[in-house]
């Protein structure tokens, strides 16, 4: 929705008010002065959702499901999408999506391009218009299904990292969240782009039927896969994508290996918290599917200790304890809710690992690994399910995890 078409509402209001919802207000300001503009939160009690009868348009904040919005809305994404002037390059899929917009980022600020990095991995889009919005600027967004359920526009460029089940809970099904991704193109014109890698089958279907021109990752990367300084398999197919994204933005492959080479992996995601009595600990909170956890499982030859479970979401976690008995991982520490299925799991599989605790407890977690994990091994966090029924966010589980690496790995 332009501001034009903004400012014949005389009454709206922002619902959610997080950081997005406080980038939407300054925008609502600057833009729309005229207008009455009031924000509701559940913070403020129970009754919050009742407020919208008052107002002309509401501005629906993406954790809130359309089903409980009952005046006309828009969203601050909509919003963005109407104004911005430049190049969005947006980005979704299950997993990869910080890394990948990051990259592009990257890339794009090595070639000396007006880039900014918006949405759940950077500031507010709205925010980012009001310090300029001209056709010079190129936008990464990072968009997630939440955002894309009632997207009305296409990026100029779209990635989809890859696609498997996740927030069933806010989609229900996992036909209504494929619906909600795919929307990125859904409005996309011939003159745009949809980057995506062909080894994910709904996604290369998605490349034929697109007016978009689809442009696979690069299999050929213009550097050595030991310049890339991020683990794992998954982690060069986002490197791919970002490197095909950067090629449609002409931009020389050189700048682009220099922007890979210098780029610093992000927190949580498989990232080296250090060695400590002959253990190599690995925290990849981040993964909390079983399918994001057995790509991060690729990256290690030799894994002496995982721990695992979560939030139950109703995953199969059969692949993942066929990979861990395949494997033989000696160590298992086993968190609720959904840590008992992959127990049962892995007892159909005939696997008895050496050691296994079950705990709610991150402290008691890591001593355990420190008494049983094999030396010179790996101990990787890759929980294979959400984080919240223990840990406020996959942040706060990783950063225990790596609070408690340290403390006990330097005591004598």
């Amino acid at each position: 929705m332009t501001t034009r078409a903004l400012r014949a509402y005389k009454r709206i209001l922002i619902l959610g008010f997080g950081r997005e919802g406080q980038a939407s207000l300054a925008f609502l300001k600057k833009y729309v002065p005229a207008s009455r503009v009031d924000t509701a939160d559940r913070r403020d009690g129970p009754g919050y959702l009742e407020k919208q009868l008052r107002y002309d348009l509401i501005i629906k904040t993406p954790g809130i499901p359309k089903e409980q919005i009952t005046r006309p809305y828009t969203t601050a994404t909509n919003i963005f999408f109407a104004n911005a002037k430049g190049v969005v390059i947006g980005v979704t899929g299950s997993k990869g999506k910080s890394t990948t917009a990051s990259l592009i980022y990257d890339i794009l600020k090595e070639a000396g391009r007006k880039a900014h990095l918006v949405g759940n991995i950077g500031n507010p889009a709205l925010g980012e218009l009001l310090h300029g919005n001209t056709k010079e600027d190129v936008y990464v967004y990072e968009l997630s299904s939440y955002q894309l359920d009632d997207i009305l526009y296409s990026p100029h460029i779209s990635v989809i990292t890859n696609f498997f089940p996740e927030h069933m809970d806010y989609h229900g099904s996992l036909a209504a969240y494929w619906e909600a991704k795919k929307k990125i193109i859904a409005h996309a014109k011939r003159s745009d782009y949809f980057v995506y890698h062909p080894r994910y089958p709904r996604l290369a279907q998605l490349a034929k039927k697109t007016k978009a021109i689809a442009v696979p990752g690069v299999a050929d990367l213009p550097f050595a896969d030991r310049d890339i300084p991020l683990l794992g398999g998954h982690n060069k197919e986002n490197v791919q994508l970002a490197v095909a994204a950067a090629r449609i933005l002409a931009i020389d492959d050189e700048v682009t290996r220099r922007a890979v080479i210098a780029f610093t992996p992000l927190p949580h995601r498989l990232q080296n918290v250090g060695t400590y009595k002959e253990i190599t600990f690995y925290d990849d909170a981040i993964s909390t599917t079983p399918q994001s956890t057995i790509r991060a499982m690729e990256a290690f030859p030799k894994i002496g200790a995982m721990l695992l479970g979560g939030q139950n979401r109703g995953y199969d976690f059969k692949n993942l304890a066929h990979e861990i008995a395949r494997r033989k991982i000696p160590v298992l520490v086993f968190f609720p809710d959904s840590g008992a299925a992959i127990v049962s799991a892995l007892k159909q599989s005939g696997y008895v690992p050496d050691a296994v605790l079950e705990t709610s407890d991150m402290r008691e977690a890591v001593q355990f690994v420190y008494r049983n994990a094999p030396r010179h091994s790996i101990c990787l966090l890759s929980t294979a399910s959400p984080s919240y029924s223990i840990w406020k966010n996959f942040e706060e589980k990783g950063d225990l995890f790596q609070m408690y690496v340290k403390k006990f790995g330097e005591q004598l």
